[in-house]
């Protein structure tokens, strides 16, 4: 199988990684502050920021709440490697169906980015199997700085300690989700207050990558320092692998544990990749026995 992350295009350089920023886009169609910090909605600033930080190296498209099947058909996830997802006023809004194919995809191997007040998204919260809920308080007058706990991390790489955002809505535990593969960021208040402001996790062959920061009354997403988290979550959250089927379970015979095989209506073998009749078994024997 091909390694996505050694894959190169036609030229020979590296493939770019392709990346869609959702954006729920309703705060910026009702607020004129939201507005007027974001004049063509987060999701275009957020990515410009990758645009900007990342070059050649992405390919970045946007989608938001009211495109068809919310932008997230089918074909746009098979040609996405990363989602960022940023929602907040319409979760409930968000189809079920696209929310198992979203997840079907991130099984398969893409990678996922979830922002802010995305914790509460119906796609976050299916991931992690808990009701993701949090203390928060908005009330204008919180600094939040965010410190890096794992600087090693490849996430973490060239971002300022602290990163140091001047206006933000507080988020503060408990946090209710399963304990993260890894903590990257952790975040205090002017109150006192602590965040796991960012954490990842493996779901099935996908990477996810949860960020706090980003309430949409205030300038977050032009932050440089955001900027460049987001920017190495796409890196890490990239596919490593080819995709494949997740939700398959594949049948192995005695003695031939590399080849993995379905059946198929008449009850004969198919190869588990290729879905192509097995009409040889790895161990020389006949497939029809």
């Amino acid at each position: 199988m091909t390694d996505s992350t050694t894959a190169t295009a036609p030229s020979g350089t590296p493939a770019p990684i392709r990346v869609t920023v959702w954006g729920e886009n309703r705060h910026e169609q009702i607020n004129p502050v939201v507005r007027g910090i974001y004049p063509d909605g987060m999701h275009a600033t957020i990515a410009g920021g990758l645009r900007d930080l990342l070059g050649d190296e992405v390919v970045v498209d946007t989608r938001v709440l009211d495109d068809p099947e919310h932008g997230m058909t089918e074909e746009t996830l098979a040609a996405t490697d990363v989602l960022l997802w940023w929602g907040h006023t319409a979760h409930e809004e968000v189809s079920d169906e696209v929310v198992e194919r979203i997840q079907r995809h991130v099984l398969e191997g893409m990678g996922i980015i979830v922002l802010h007040s995305g914790h509460h998204s119906k796609i976050f919260r299916r991931l992690m199997g808990t009701t993701c809920s949090l203390r928060w308080r908005n009330d204008g007058s919180d600094r939040e700085l965010v410190w890096t706990v794992s600087p090693r991390h490849p996430i973490a790489e060239g971002v300022p300690q602290p990163l140091v955002i001047p206006g933000q809505e507080m988020y503060g535990e408990f946090f209710d989700i399963p304990d993260p593969d890894e903590l990257i960021f952790l975040s205090t208040f002017t109150g006192g207050e602590v965040f796991r402001s960012g954490i990842t996790y493996r779901r099935g062959y996908g990477r996810v990558f949860y960020f706090s920061p980003g309430d949409e009354v205030y300038p977050v997403y032009h932050h440089p320092g955001v900027q460049r988290v987001l920017a190495n979550g796409v890196r890490w959250a990239r596919p490593t692998r080819e995709r494949e089927s997740y939700l398959v379970t594949p049948m192995y015979l005695p003695g031939n544990f590399d080849q993995p095989m379905l059946t198929d209506d008449d009850g004969g073998l198919i190869d588990y990749y290729t879905r192509e009749p097995v009409t040889q078994r790895a161990d020389g024997a006949d497939a029809s026995h």
